[in-house]
């Protein structure tokens, strides 16, 4: 049912964990499954210098999760908002059909996380003028 990647990263998360002051924070939710995902982020010169994430849910949440802090490390703000959850699915060796949702959420996740950011960042600079 679960590909070996998706079980690895269920059992051993990669990046697990709250984030202290982080740059950005997005929380997305499906209340038709219940799965709950935070994505914290820190960012330097526009590109994703660490980030983390707390989800409950299931195994394919958890490793979605694990999957996509893992493909934006490092990225640009930009290339990170490109990244889709059929990218995620894809990494992860697929996911049942009825998960797929899981996938979806890490996407709107990170999308959460970094519109957060760019709030935070507009409130500043329109502070400063």
């Amino acid at each position: 049912m679960y590909s070996e990647k998706v079980m690895d990263l269920f059992m051993h998360p990669i990046n697990a964990g709250k984030m202290e002051n982080p740059d950005g924070v997005g929380e997305v939710g499906n209340p038709r499954c219940g799965d709950i995902m935070k994505i914290y982020l820190r960012i330097k010169d526009d590109r994703i210098e660490d980030v983390s994430f707390e989800t409950f849910g299931c195994a394919s949440a958890i490793a979605s999760s694990s999957m996509v802090t893992e493909m934006v490390k490092g990225l640009t703000i930009d290339e990170a908002l490109a990244i889709s959850n059929k990218d995620v699915v894809k990494a992860l060796g697929g996911l049942p059909p009825q998960k797929i949702h899981c996938s979806l959420l890490a996407e709107e996740g990170i999308q959460a996380a970094i519109e957060d950011y760019r709030s935070k960042q507009k409130a500043r600079t329109e502070a400063k003028a």
